[in-house]
């Protein structure tokens, strides 16, 4: 029998391998809805509380589908171009170069990096921890200073590749949001509040949850194990960044609750124009990988690291890399549609926008603290996913 939300995440809870979890789930039209809270989570106090669908969550790189919408919404006011060189807005990043094959040198950038590159892993810009050449280079040249940092001191390491040649996650998000702040003058946090959340109904959303007290006491990580509410659970027991970073980081610092979060999805899956033009939400759809950088994302799926970076669609699918996420090129039966975007946030929260078949989604497991069972939260993820469009079309049935 196949894995159904209700059964296998409470057995998970009842393990004590997981504190709890919130699921949401819509169509376009908003007459499908799912929405379920379960397991507990555990204040400062040591008080318990059941898990609530409006809890705030950490989003870790679940940040970076906000930030996307954020700088495309800048490229429709014509206060950025998708393609074109951002040396003018960024010159820090300009100023990178790549690092060699070997490791032992560093060359120019052969051309100019974009928002696109940006927006879909290709800039060369790679997290330090996926690429040794560029995190031994780290250590001996440049290691972080003590404190907190701004994303032009947190990521000043050396590309991994030339711009445009390959694929590889990393901190592209981090520096759009970043351009984001400079083209409009104002904060990433101001902006989003004003540009997405507004539009949605949404007030909850920010960076720094925890230093409002109207949200600090619903932060679903803020207990004994975390108690300055950076995420630990949603990371896997660290979260390094959220301590150190010194604004608002688009890659990896946003928190929201999940049913909030769904309202985005909603709102791009219906394509109402509400945060974008119908256009801009189309491109997002689209494969903006070229035959270099989709034969670089093509490897870094088969690698050691490809689980991840699948986000729970089989390495025999055929996919690209959409403005915001994972994209499908082709149907998988019974499950996503062709041009699926899909990503996540550290190793407990998922989601997905699927305009063929109408259904968008967010999963979120509370791993419990101090570890994480890596395995059994990817079960539970893919529990979400799969057994999300059994539901779905259960109620179609009905209807």
């Amino acid at each position: 029998m196949a894995d159904e939300i209700e059964t296998t995440f409470q057995a998970a809870i009842k393990a004590g391998k997981i504190n709890g979890a919130v699921i949401c789930a819509t169509n376009a039209e908003g007459d499908f809805k799912f929405e379920k809270a379960v397991g507990e989570r555990t204040l400062l106090s040591g008080e318990k509380k059941p898990q609530q669908i409006d809890d705030v969550l950490y989003l870790a790189s679940a940040t970076k589908l906000l930030t996307t919408i954020a700088a495309l919404q800048c490229v429709e006011d014509g206060l950025l171009s998708l393609t074109g060189d951002l040396s003018s807005f960024a010159p820090e990043l300009a100023a990178l170069q790549v690092i060699s094959t070997t490791g032992e040198s560093l060359e120019s950038a052969v051309k100019p990096i974009t928002l696109e590159m940006l927006l879909t892993h290709t800039s060369g810009l790679s997290y330090h921890f996926l690429n040794p050449k560029v995190a031994e280079w780290r250590d001996k040249v440049a290691p972080p200073s003590d404190g907190r940092r701004k994303v032009e001191a947190s990521f000043n390491y050396p590309l991994g590749f030339q711009p445009g040649t390959s694929w590889m996650y990393g901190a592209g998000l981090d520096w759009a949001g970043r351009i984001v702040e400079r083209v409009t003058g104002v904060t990433l946090s101001e902006r989003m509040q004003k540009r997405i959340y507004t539009p949605l109904g949404i007030t909850d959303g920010s960076f720094y949850p925890v230093t409002r007290e109207d949200l600090r006491a619903r932060l679903v990580d803020l207990n004994p194990n975390d108690p300055d509410g950076t995420g630990a659970a949603v990371t896997g027991g660290r979260a390094e960044q959220n301590k150190v970073s010194d604004g608002d980081f688009g890659g990896q610092g946003g928190f929201l609750p999940a049913n909030d979060y769904t309202k985005v999805l909603q709102s791009l899956l219906a394509n109402d124009g509400k945060l974008l033009k119908p256009e801009t939400v189309d491109s997002m759809f689209e494969n903006h990988l070229n035959a270099d950088e989709s034969a670089g994302h093509k490897a870094a799926l088969a690698g050691p690291l490809g689980v991840f970076f699948r986000v729970g669609v089989d390495l025999e699918t055929k996919v690209g890399y959409g403005l915001g996420g994972l994209l499908t090129l082709e149907d998988v039966e019974g499950w996503y549609g062709e041009r699926t975007l899909s990503w996540g946030g550290g190793l407990t929260f998922a989601w997905f926008i699927d305009r063929k078949n109408n259904l968008c989604g967010v999963g979120a497991v509370q791993a419990a603290l101090p570890t994480v069972d890596g395995a059994l939260v990817a079960s539970l993820k893919q529990t979400f996913r799969k057994d999300i469009y059994r539901k779905y079309a259960a109620w179609k049935q009905q209807k």
